[in-house]
Formats: structure tokens, C-alpha cells, sequence
């Protein structure tokens, strides 16, 4: 019979799809999505971008570290449903934290940041006691003990926030991939970050459909608010063609073989980094949604700059990731791809027309890109052609 430690790990023969619990916490994402389009909506600024994006981060690393421990313990004994239903509740905080979490709710946003990770390394700490792996939940516990310190101190101390908050977060992403080095403990071996890369892969494009289910409610609602005349309707088409490519590109091919590259590759390598790169496109989407929103609601407006910059710069910031994601997996550019940051940013600088317009043009460049892409992958596997 296992020991109670032995129990609390994933054990080989345990299934790899996503537990109810998982999915339940998937949920809490949705709202702080919401939260942060409506944050970057009234806030088009260089500055306001910026904090959307710390904010977007530490969300983001609440998701990507209860995943992990999701990954490493089996969710379905009492402690890990535990913590997951505590990451749900500290996660749905975060959220309603987010949009007042630079003003006055920055204790409420670290408070729940803090308080998740924290939970989630007392208690797979406590439970591994005399276990070999005790010794990976304490590296991942004092890190975050010691970033809790800028958090709840930028959280108290409003004119020091962001970069208390930027230094803590930037402390937190780089613990995984230097093996969190721990006095007296050491760093973790790549062993102890082995990752089911199936489990992670499918986690990975639920994540990406949530992002994407934000998207496309945001251009429902914006649509639904409209008079539904033909430039609304045809701005609300174009986000929707948009959001079906987005989701065609990021599964072909690189999200098909996520799962085996993670499961063969170096943990402490892949098994982060992507973590960093789905930050990124999820950052797109964001942003894809906010033009969204403002192209529904004004398709036949002159685009100023800030309007411009996010219709463009949303599906810029996930062609990005994914170009990125291709190198990481399967270490080759796509060129397409790279030559639609081109096409974009020439846009970006030369356009002046309607949103509507300006919609298109996202629209059509990235309809073009997956075209191509398709065109390469039937060539790639074409009869006769060795895989």
C-alpha cells in the first residue's frame, strides 16, 4: 500500500485529461480575462498597456504554477482538490481585484496572489513529509515566501507598487527555469520538473479556447449593443474570421505535438518557456479583443493611433508568440508568419482609415498567413512524402 506521500504524486498509471476541478478552475481565468479587456479598453495608453500587462502576468502565473502542481500531484485526492478550489477562490479575487489593483484593491489583488501560492506550498510540503520530493515543494515555498515580502509591501505602499510588483513577478517567472536554487537545498534536478505532456498540451489549449471563448464574447456583446447595420455586421464577422484563424494557428501543427515535445524535451527548457510564450498570445487576444470592441462599436470612425495600435497590435502580439512557439518546438521560423509582423507594423504606421477597414486588414493578413500555413502542412504530408 503507498504512503500517504506516494499518494498525493501523479502516479504513472493516472489519467491525463484535465480533472472536473481543473476545469472548474479554468473558470476564474474567464473573469479576470474579462477584467483586464475592460482595463486595457479604458485605458489606451502606453502606461495603461503596460499595466495591463504586469496585471495579465500575475494572473497568468496563478494559472500556470496550480497547473504545474496539477501536473505533479494527483488531483484527485483531498488535499490537491484543496488547493484547487483555494487557487479558484484566490483566482476569482485576483480578478475582482484587477481593474482597482493599481489604486485602491492592490491589497486585495496581492493578498490573493500571495495567499494561493502559499497555500498551494504549506500544504504539498506538509503532506511530503520524509519524501524525496518534500524537497521541490520546498525550494518552490520559500520562493514565493520571499517574494510575498514586494508584493504585500508594493500592495501597502501605492507609490512603489508597479515596481515592487515588477520585481517580484520578474522573481517568480525566473524561479522554474533556474531550478529554484534554495539555501541549503540546492536547485531542483530535471527530474523533479519532468512534466505529462500530454495533460500539460491539453491544459494548454483549454486555456487558449477560454481565451478565445473572451474574445468572441466581447465582439458578441459589442455587436449585440449595436443597430446591427451592415458596417457593425461586418466588423463583427471580421473579429469572429479572426478568432477561428487564431485558433487554427495556434494547433497547426506546433499545438498537435506540444505534448510529445514537453514529454521528450528538458522540463526546465520547454516546459517553461512555453509557459512564458502562451503568456504572450493569451496577451494577443486580450488585446484582439479590445479592437474588437472598439471597431464594432465605431467601424466607420477614423482610426486614431491608440484604436489603430490594437486592432493591428493584438494579432501582432500572437503571431509573435506562435512564431516563438514554432522555434521552441520544433526550432525552425516560419517565414509567413515573420513576414506578416512586417506587413503589420507597415500598417500600423501607414494607415489611416475607418476601424472597419483597419479590421480587414488584421483580418486579412492573418487570413493569409494560415492559408499559407495549411499550404505547407499539405505539402509537408503529402502521399509519398517521407513525415
Amino acid at each position: 500500500m503507498a504512503s500517504r506521500p506516494e499518494r498525493l504524486l501523479r502516479g504513472n498509471d493516472a489519467p491525463l485529461s484535465a480533472s472536473f476541478l481543473e476545469l472548474f478552475f479554468d473558470l476564474a481565468f474567464v473573469l479576470s480575462l474579462s477584467q483586464l479587456t475592460e482595463h486595457l479598453l479604458h485605458d489606451l495608453t502606453l502606461a495603461g498597456a503596460l499595466h495591463t500587462a504586469l496585471l495579465l502576468a500575475g494572473v497568468w502565473w496563478i494559472w500556470v504554477s496550480t497547473t504545474w502542481s496539477a501536473d505533479w500531484y494527483d488531483p484527485e485526492t483531498p488535499a490537491i482538490r484543496a488547493v484547487l478550489v483555494a487557487a479558484t477562490l484566490g483566482s476569482l479575487l485576483a480578478g475582482v481585484a484587477t481593474p482597482q489593483a493599481l489604486r485602491e484593491r492592490g491589497v486585495l489583488f496581492a493578498g490573493a496572489y500571495v495567499a494561493v501560492h502559499l497555500i498551494r506550498g504549506v500544504v504539498t510540503a506538509t503532506m511530503l513529509r520524509g519524501h524525496p520530493r518534500q524537497r521541490r515543494a520546498l525550494r518552490i515555498l520559500y520562493w514565493y515566501s520571499v517574494t510575498a515580502v514586494p508584493w504585500l509591501a508594493g500592495a501597502f505602499l501605492p507609490q512603489w507598487r508597479v515596481p515592487l510588483w515588477v520585481l517580484a513577478l520578474a522573481i517568480d517567472l525566473s524561479g522554474p527555469r533556474l531550478g529554484w536554487p534554495t539555501p541549503r537545498l540546492g536547485r531542483a534536478r530535471q527530474q523533479e520538473l519532468h512534466l505529462a505532456g500530454a495533460h500539460f498540451a491539453e491544459r494548454y489549449q483549454q486555456i487558449m479556447i477560454i481565451a478565445l471563448g473572451e474574445l468572441v464574447l466581447v465582439a458578441g456583446l459589442a455587436y449585440a449593443g449595436t443597430h446591427l447595420d451592415l458596417a457593425q455586421t461586418a466588423a463583427f464577422l471580421l473579429v469572429f474570421v479572426t478568432a477561428v484563424l487564431i485558433g487554427l494557428l495556434y494547433v497547426t501543427p506546433a499545438g498537435r505535438h506540444l505534448g510529445s515535445a514537453i514529454e521528450h524535451a528538458d522540463p526546465a527548457r520547454l516546459g517553461v518557456i512555453t509557459g512564458y510564450l502562451h503568456l504572450v498570445m493569451i496577451a494577443g487576444i486580450v488585446v484582439t479583443a479590445v479592437g474588437a470592441e472598439l471597431s464594432i462599436a465605431h467601424p466607420s470612425g477614423a482610426g486614431d493611433t491608440a484604436a489603430v495600435a490594437v486592432i493591428l497590435g493584438g494579432p501582432t502580439l500572437f503571431l509573435v508568440g506562435r512564431i516563438l512557439f514554432s522555434v521552441a518546438i520544433h526550432r525552425r521560423l516560419s517565414w509567413p508568419r515573420v513576414s506578416a509582423l512586417f506587413v503589420l507594423a507597415g500598417a500600423a504606421g501607414a494607415l489611416r482609415l475607418p476601424l472597419l477597414a483597419t479590421s480587414a486588414v488584421a483580418t486579412g493578413v492573418v487570413l493569409v498567413v494560415a492559408v499559407l500555413d495549411q499550404a505547407a502542412l499539405f505539402t509537408y504530408h503529402r502521399p509519398g512524402k517521407p513525415d
